[in-house]
């Protein structure tokens, strides 16, 4: 079905939907610099051969639980943009409960397309699955959660089959994801003006890529989004539960008063009710 492209690029334009959306990003990057500079953390840590493949590594820093829980987050941007040295200012309140925090980068699109991008991501859970003992962290406690793009990479990996990215994985090693004003059916994007030039979607990458479209896995996925998104940010959320249903999908929840970005202040929040939904899944709560 054929959209109005002036209706989507006012569904999924967040930045031009949020006229404070620049000033917030800097007040990301400015935190996450702070964090950086003062934080127990292993930074750009290789978890492939490509350039783009590092990740950064924050220990927890409150009462340590031997071994710790892992929380992955995958940073948003539209597959386009932002990094991960913009998103270390959520890991303290993570650090502080007992929790190993890992924040991955990953090449961008138009360089690269969101199929390879997915497969990065993999690589990434997969160095972390590994290396958690060395981490003083436990693999079989590992919650990956994302932003946006990042929410979309986070249903993802809870749809792989583990065992063929590494044999010595159990096939469903990541068991919790949580989203964060996630997108699960890629059609709109194909259609939408301002994202075609880069991300390049067809018909076949729409399928292959959105996970509305897959069985649904053997874990769970939360999906959350602030009361403040457009209705299409709102609809992907009922609609990734409709077709996997209440058993993998047991929370679809709006945050007040949250718009695209704020809600990861929410996230970053020791009051936040993503927050606390995050720490549930890492057994902190």
């Amino acid at each position: 079905m054929k959209l109005d492209p002036d209706w989507l690029e006012r569904q999924y334009n967040n930045r031009a939907r949020v006229p404070e959306s620049a000033q917030l990003m800097q007040r990301w990057a400015q935190a996450s610099a702070h964090v950086r500079a003062q934080a127990s953390a292993r930074i750009d840590q290789a978890y492939g051969s490509h350039p783009s493949e590092t990740l950064d590594v924050f220990l927890p820093t409150g009462t340590r639980r031997q071994p710790a829980p892992v929380l992955f987050f995958i940073h948003g941007g539209w597959w386009r943009a932002l990094d991960k040295s913009d998103h270390s200012w959520l890991a303290p309140a993570f650090c502080d409960a007992g929790a190993v925090v890992v924040v991955p980068n990953y090449a961008l699109c138009p360089a690269v397309h969101i199929d390879d991008i997915a497969l990065q991501m993999t690589r990434a859970v997969a160095w972390t699955w590994r290396h958690a003992p060395q981490l003083g962290a436990d693999p079989r406690k590992l919650v990956v959660a994302g932003h946006s793009a990042g929410g979309h990479l986070s249903a993802m990996m809870l749809s792989a089959n583990w065992t063929q990215v590494d044999p010595q994985m159990p096939p469903h090693a990541v068991q919790q994801a949580l989203s964060l004003s996630g997108v699960f059916d890629l059609e709109p994007l194909r259609q939408t003006p301002f994202l075609q030039r880069d991300l390049r979607l067809t018909p076949a990458a729409v399928q292959r890529l959105s996970p509305a479209r897959f069985p649904a896995p053997a874990g769970t996925l939360h999906v959350l989004a602030g009361s403040l998104e457009s209705d299409e940010f709102l609809r992907h959320n009922r609609l990734i539960q409709e077709r996997w249903g209440l058993e993998s999908v047991p929370t679809c929840e709006t945050l007040a008063w949250c718009n695209h970005f704020t809600v990861l202040d929410d996230f970053a929040s020791p009051q936040g009710a993503s927050h606390r939904l995050a720490r549930r899944l890492l057994g902190l709560s």
